[in-house]
């Protein structure tokens, strides 16, 4: 039986979706730390409409992030179907690295989200906050389930309260790993 096309959300409104989002849970990959916490994207639209992404995460007190930018797979459509380009730093010459983020759930509030993209190899539960009430991370876990996911894979992320400054232990490892752990090269 064929699996049924995983669903993203229509008609997503970019500018809501702006700005923090913590990782509350996901995929662990063989390449991410398996210390690695306080991992958290930020967003912030850029002037021709595309998505500027920092993404970050403190990994035995030292932060390492990486930046890139998101796009809309196809501007004609109104699904949250997006790419999102790293150009990875460590090597040159810099090679852009692409990967798909579906946003398949959000909240009417744009409080929580589920991210996933078509593999199903990878999923996000994102919060504006540093935590989700088990409610709404049931429902999350839930709906990642309705579209084909094994959930039986999410790990929490450990977040503390307060969330630590970007410049606490800035001493950055250029991101190697955020890159593996996206594309799983």
């Amino acid at each position: 039986m064929a699996e049924k096309e995983m669903e993203a959300v229509k008609g997503l409104d970019l500018e809501r979706y702006m700005g923090r989002w913590y990782e509350i849970a996901s995929f662990p990959s063989f390449f991410q730390p398996k210390n690695g916490v306080n991992t958290r994207a930020t967003y912030t639209l850029n002037k021709d409409g595309t998505v500027h992404v920092l993404n970050e995460t403190w990994s035995n007190g030292k932060r390492d992030s990486i930046e890139g930018t998101a796009y809309k797979a196809d501007p004609k459509s109104d699904e949250a179907k997006l790419k999102v380009k790293f150009y990875v730093p460590p090597f040159l010459p810099i090679i852009p690295v692409v990967g798909n983020y579906w946003v398949l759930y959000i909240d009417a509030d744009y409080q929580y989200a589920l991210i996933g993209e078509p593999t199903r190899k990878y999923l996000w539960i994102l919060c504006r906050q540093t935590h989700i009430d088990e409610e709404s991370y049931n429902f999350l876990v839930e709906k990642a389930k309705e579209e084909g996911y094994d959930v039986s894979k999410l790990q929490k992320t450990p977040q503390s309260d307060p969330p630590p400054e970007a410049e606490e232990g800035s001493e950055d490892t250029k991101g190697i790993w955020w890159f593996k752990s996206l594309f799983g090269k």
